[in-house]
């Protein structure tokens, strides 16, 4: 939940810097703007976190998935998602 939590904002932070209605960002994103509405109020439920990551690419985001060895051989690995 917090990955998406992280992938909305960014989502948000998209569509208000380019001054989009819901219905426009949704049209790019390709999905229905009442799924959009209710992500950006924090209601997962019914989209995938890949969903939202073919949403940000659709916005014009490149994304890039690393996997690597866990740093500590005894610490289980660890997903973090980092924007720039």
């Amino acid at each position: 939940m917090f990955r998406k939590a992280q992938l909305t904002r960014e989502i948000d932070k998209i569509i208000k810097a380019r001054r989009w209605s819901q219905q426009k960002a949704a049209e790019v994103m390709g999905i229905p703007q009442l799924k959009l509405s209710e992500m950006l109020r924090g209601r997962f439920r019914g989209i995938s976190e890949t969903q939202m990551l073919e949403g940000l690419a659709r916005l014009g985001c490149d994304i890039q998935i690393t996997v690597s060895p866990a740093r500590r051989r005894a610490a289980p690995g660890q997903v973090s998602v980092v924007f720039r």
